[in-house]
């Protein structure tokens, strides 16, 4: 991957071609691709409440900048029940997953969804 991509990765558009970007802190396009990332679960952009709703911008927003600072490791390991690729992602050795985890922006994946309100 380029440094120009890296630098091109942003929030997926509400509309129109997604090649690579983020659409919200736990799911990527890449290259058309879309992936979910398998280790985590963050809030909904379209939650129930809203601090739910500031909490996904701001673990989206936080996706993006991890993606951003180096040169993404994409690990698949299956997909997921809407057909999206399950993966591991890292960025200089650092598992993204790991990290919004640890700064609080989501949690461990535990096979279902829990309430962010």
């Amino acid at each position: 991957m380029s440094l120009l991509v890296a630098l091109a990765i942003a929030v997926c558009p509400a509309s129109g071609v997604r090649v690579t970007c983020v659409h919200d802190g736990d799911s990527i396009v890449w290259q058309r691709e879309r992936i979910r990332l398998e280790n985590i679960d963050t809030p909904e952009l379209d939650g129930r409440c809203a601090a739910e709703r500031r909490r996904a911008v701001a673990a989206r927003d936080r996706l993006v900048e991890l993606l951003r600072s180096g040169r993404p490791v994409i690990r698949r390991t299956g997909t997921d029940r809407h057909g999206r690729t399950l993966a591991r992602v890292s960025v200089n050795g650092r598992d993204v997953g790991t990290v919004l985890v640890r700064e609080g922006h989501a949690r461990p994946w535990e096979g279902r969804r829990r309430p962010w309100c």
